[in-house]
């Protein structure tokens, strides 16, 4: 449950100080790290390191 309220609390800084700009910029590292920890060791790999 405490996972939620950070992603709460996040959100409710965003919105206080509209710094809504900052959305895309974590979603984004989000995805990336998501990737890149599901493509360790993977036949993905060899794809992955041609977006870079």
């Amino acid at each position: 449950m405490a996972k939620w309220n950070i992603v709460r609390e996040y959100l409710s800084f965003l919105k206080t100080h509209k710094k809504w700009w900052l959305l895309p910029i974590v979603l984004i590292l989000l995805l990336l790290g998501i990737v890149i920890i599901l493509a360790q060791g993977s036949a993905l790999a060899p794809f992955i390191y041609t977006l870079f």
